[in-house]
């Protein structure tokens, strides 16, 4: 009775663990078919060109269910380097202006290859583009309170576009935000095009 009873835990064990596991591979699996999509149903395009950027870009309307309101707000002041895209409370788009720098992904790599405080997960790894999630890694005594070492986990997303010779930087704040709102930058990311 004993060996089934541990058979049968263990097959829930193994269950529990392959669905975790599958579940990540499912969200690496719904960005990449969401990123790769041409269509932006949900999305409305808007011209950079009066910002000083030549570019135009794909951000969600008021049908893409995360808040946003109808008015795209533009915070840059003129001659600046810096630009923030506001698309209701929750969607808030970096841009920053790094003249002829490149290779702007692959040292955001790095500095994530080289942190200490947080577990990273890549959910999209590409060139010019990447998702992941951080999530806080929790050391500690054994004899801490229960409470001590909640999970911290938010999302990210990085990314470079060249226009016209001049390389952007166009990433999600800081503090990250929740995968749904990434998946939707990710994509405005993606569509951001050099205009004439």
């Amino acid at each position: 009775m004993v060996i089934k009873q541990r058979f049968v835990f263990f097959c829930f064990l193994a269950l529990f663990l392959y669905s975790c596991d599958d579940s990540s591979e499912s969200n690496n699996l719904e960005i990449n078919n969401l990123i790769n999509e041409e269509d932006y149903y949900e999305f409305k395009g808007v011209s950079l060109k009066e910002y000083a950027i030549p570019a135009s870009i794909q951000l969600p309307d008021e049908t893409a269910n995360i808040g946003a309101s109808t008015v795209v707000e533009v915070l840059h002041k003129e001659g600046d380097f810096l630009w923030d895209i506001l698309v209701g409370p929750n969607f808030s788009l970096h841009i920053e202006d790094f003249g002829d720098r490149i290779n702007m992904v692959e040292s955001k790599r790095q500095e994530l290859e080289a942190e200490t405080l947080f577990h990273v997960e890549y959910l999209l790894d590409e060139k010019d583009l990447i998702v992941y999630k951080k999530t806080l890694i929790v050391k500690g005594s054994t004899k801490a309170s229960p409470k001590v070492g909640v999970e911290h986990k938010s999302f990210h997303v990085y990314g470079q576009k060249i226009s016209r010779g001049i390389t952007y930087e166009l990433r999600s704040q800081d503090s990250g935000s929740s995968l749904e709102i990434i998946k939707l930058m990710a994509k405005s990311i993606k569509s951001f095009k050099t205009v004439e």
